[in-house]
């Protein structure tokens, strides 16, 4: 005996071919998208801008934590000056620019 439960009519076969054929359409226009060079660009183009914004904010996270650690050093918690500190820094920083506003005056002369 025959079993006749997988006997379809020329209707539904061409339906299932149309089905199929669109599903075909759709990924073949998906595929065209996909390896434009426009697309392919676009892509790269997105990666490259998310790996340097990625790289910039682990930067400032880095330089925010040194320049906090190195506030620490010349500002108390309550954010008073620390004067033992910044007096000998400003000191050696006007030292500094002394020697070579005389650097510079003894090259000109």
């Amino acid at each position: 005996m025959a079993d006749t439960s997988d006997i379809r009519t020329p209707a539904q076969i061409e339906a299932d071919i149309k089905r199929r054929r669109d599903v075909l359409a759709e990924t073949l226009d998906e595929i065209g998208v996909r390896v434009h060079p426009k697309t392919i660009v676009g892509d790269a183009k997105a990666k490259v801008v998310s790996n340097i914004d990625h790289t910039l904010g682990r930067a400032y996270v880095s330089v925010n934590r040194a320049v906090t650690e190195v506030k620490a050093q010349f500002v108390d918690e309550e954010g008073a000056p620390r004067l033992e500190r910044v007096v000998p820094v400003a000191l050696v920083a006007v030292g500094l620019v002394g020697l070579l506003a005389l650097g510079t005056r003894r090259r000109k002369g």
